[in-house]
């Protein structure tokens, strides 16, 4: 069976906590160790990792870290809970056409939600058979093998709008979701990630930079969600969203609520302290915990401490960091 790189990650932090000081794990419950597996076992993603999220996860911990014990154990809980699996599930309860000058299509509505309980956090997000179609081809590139049993609907040249063909692709393209987040190495990829989630983040990064703050922290508040659902096992790839929703507030004059966002995504990036975000994030919240009368000094010395470890270099703001991403 493939191993994955979380997985490494995850021992490999264990082993370093364990290190500094005696560490009591906790047994899985019987629910956990009798859960079934519903997974399709497949070969690692062929895709190359960004160079940011592979110096993430092959983040070690030294002994001149400035994280203290009782730190270090609290991420290490909070990995493994980021960590566990949640299955998601896939509906597609209502279709609308769509008429666009001299184009007309199907919009297929996707409702994502969290199984074994109540989720009251369901996204809710539209996909037209061209982006669908598109996620196909993308797939096939990377993971052909695995993709050689998945069926996708197939294009008519009439009879696209009638209602008999809509409720057929709504059922193929509920199953067609299905499978493919069956398997691990797909759901696990950045091309099937992307075409859920990124839609949305393009038009929230849009409306940043054009200055519509609220109208940006409204998309970005339904994406993060869906987000945290889908990275579990690499918690650090939503730190842009987390940092961008900690710029709309502050903008907004939302001090407490940037400050919320931004403590979120220091505690991912406690052990990246290489991340072009970790420098940026700490001025803000030095910032804000100043503004709201918090404890600033902890922060300030993180920051000079890695100052004083790395050489000069050109830090960009916060803001300047989140207006670039998504441009096209």
């Amino acid at each position: 069976m493939d191993q994955d790189p979380h997985d490494t990650a995850e021992r490999e932090l264990l082993e370093a906590v364990n290190r500094i000081t005696p560490f009591s794990a906790t047994t899985p419950s019987d629910e956990e160790q009798n859960e079934p597996k519903a997974e399709i076992s497949c070969q690692v993603s062929k895709e190359n990792p960004g160079k940011d999220d592979l110096q993430d996860s092959n983040a070690s911990l030294s002994s001149n870290s400035s994280m203290t014990t009782k730190e270090l154990q609290e991420y290490w809980r909070n990995e493994k809970r980021q960590c566990r699996q949640v299955k998601l599930l896939f509906e597609i309860p209502s279709t609308r056409i769509v008429e666009h000058h001299l184009s007309k299509y199907v919009m297929y509505k996707i409702i994502i939600l969290q199984t074994g309980s109540f989720d009251c956090n369901k996204s809710v997000i539209e996909r037209r058979y061209s982006d669908f179609e598109k996620l196909h081809r993308n797939l096939l590139e990377d993971f052909s093998e695995e993709m050689e049993d998945v069926t996708f609907p197939k294009k008519t040249l009439t009879g696209n709008f009638t209602e008999e063909i809509i409720n057929e692709r709504k059922l193929a393209f509920k199953d067609y979701l299905r499978l493919l987040y069956s398997m691990k190495c797909i759901r696990r990829s950045k091309k099937f990630i992307d075409f859920l989630t990124r839609p949305e983040l393009e038009e929230a990064y849009g409306c940043l930079r054009g200055g519509q703050y609220t109208k940006a922290l409204e998309i970005l508040l339904e994406v993060i969600g869906l987000q945290e659902r889908l990275t579990r096992g690499n918690p650090v790839s939503i730190i842009p969203t987390l940092c961008a929703i900690m710029v709309c507030h502050k903008d907004l004059e939302n001090p407490a609520s940037a400050f919320e966002y931004g403590e979120k995504a220091l505690l991912r990036l406690q052990v990246h302290t290489s991340h072009r975000y970790y420098i940026p994030l700490l001025e803000t919240m030095i910032t804000l915990a100043y503004e709201l009368g918090k404890d600033f000094l902890s922060l300030q010395e993180k920051l000079e401490e890695w100052k004083a470890k790395k050489h000069p270099i050109k830090i960009f703001t916060l803001k300047e960091l989140a207006v670039r991403e998504y441009v096209q």
